[in-house]
């Protein structure tokens, strides 16, 4: 399975223009799957190589697998190799404005007009209606779809701790791509794809819109909620330390009962049901937090363990690199950062055939790829030495 040519989209080129993180999700996850992901950078390349802070794993965790062309598009000649480029593709993708891509004639007529079955994926801020035309990002969507309200305390609204719009809206543009590339092997024919932050955003609260379309009720902040379950919350302990427990059935109340010998917890009439044990929180937790804070995190973690009961250690994500289970199951593989350094990624979230998707190549040096994809193009030797000195491509 895991040879490149059994992975499902091999023989599948995708030419993206893209930055930051929903546009080279997108790219990523079709990358992952066996494309030929060719990234088609500035002359001083993509500024997310750049970023610092949060945004400095950027560029290394959501462009491995694929190649980089590094090209000059305000020229005629580089807009000619991106042209002819575009002519071999199965699919183009872009998270820039639609006229910054119109300029260079790279909009959804003019690239049709090159390639009539080309799938042409925009991954944008939102879909057509009065926002459209809105700049977006993840924290504002967060913000105006009602996520940070859902996050933070009442009164503080708190952006989601990971770019979970920008991730997710690129996987849903893939999910697009991939539906139209099946749908082109039954009508020969390309199509326009869009996915959008705002939406997507949607989407994750749409359980929330959907509460208050059941019960009438709006629904609080997840600090301020009305859990649906009794026992479903963080613990401190033994020493100050934090463990999330948890006992969400009837029958896993049971054995939470049983492991304690908490007897009298189980036989209270007040607790007899799930729905009961919410309606009195307000005492129950309470009760437990006083009981169970004599014991230690690691005692907890091997009761909850051996009964198979649901609990979890308060991890940073630093901390996971030594994640027994992640490096044990290989969802942590090797790579080589832009810098030379060596460090572990995360793989795709899923199995085929009981394989994970692998990680072929590294994230690519800018321009590594220039110029064999000329020489593909028919482009000669000299005459790709000849546009290198003239600044209109580069080779790393």
């Amino acid at each position: 399975m895991n040879s490149p040519q059994s992975l499902p989209l091999t023989g599948i080129r995708v030419v993206e223009f893209t930055h930051m993180v929903m546009g080279p999700t997108h790219g990523l996850v079709l990358a992952d799957l066996g494309a030929e992901v060719i990234k088609v950078e500035p002359i001083k390349g993509d500024n997310t190589r750049r970023l610092l802070g949060s945004g400095a794993g950027f560029y290394p965790l959501f462009n491995r697998n694929k190649r980089s062309l590094s090209i000059d598009l305000q020229t005629d000649a580089g807009r000619e190799i991106i042209y002819k480029l575009l002519a071999t593709a199965d699919v183009m993708a872009h998270n820039f404005r639609p006229e910054t891509m119109a300029a260079q004639g790279l909009d959804y007529a003019s690239v049709k007009r090159l390639n009539d079955t080309i799938i042409y994926v925009a991954l944008k801020g939102f879909l057509p209606g009065p926002y459209e035309n809105r700049t977006a990002l993840d924290e504002v969507v967060q913000m105006m779809g009602g996520l940070a309200y859902m996050t933070g305390p009442v009164g503080q609204p708190l952006r989601a701790g990971s770019s979970v719009n920008d991730i997710m809206g690129g996987m849903f543009g893939a999910i697009g791509t991939l539906a139209a590339l099946m749908q082109r092997r039954e009508t020969g024919q390309g199509q326009l794809v869009e996915s959008a932050l705002y939406e997507n955003n949607i989407w994750l609260v749409a359980q929330h819109m959907m509460q208050f379309a059941v019960t009438g009720k709006a629904a609080d902040p997840m600090p301020n909620r009305i859990s649906a379950w009794g026992i479903y919350d963080v613990f401190t302990v033994k020493d100050g330390e934090q463990i999330f427990l948890s006992a969400v059935s009837d029958s896993q109340w049971k054995i939470f009962c049983e492991a304690f010998a908490y007897s009298d917890l189980f036989t209270d009439p007040r607790l007899k049901l799930n729905n009961d044990r919410v309606t009195v929180r307000a005492w129950l937790l309470p009760e437990l937090r006083r009981r169970l804070a004599a014991f230690s995190a690691a005692e907890l973690t091997k009761i909850f363990e051996d009964n198979g009961l649901p609990y979890a250690p308060i991890n940073k994500p630093h901390e996971l690199f030594d994640d027994v289970h992640l490096n044990e199951s290989g969802g942590l593989v090797p790579t080589t950062l832009p810098d030379g350094r060596e460090t572990r990624v995360p793989l795709l979230p899923f199995q085929l055939d009981g394989q994970r998707m692998p990680l072929r190549n590294d994230p690519p040096q800018l321009g590594a790829d220039t110029a064999a994809l000329l020489t593909s193009l028919g482009y000669s030797d000299a005459a790709a030495r000849e546009m290198m000195a003239a600044g209109i491509v580069f080779a790393g």
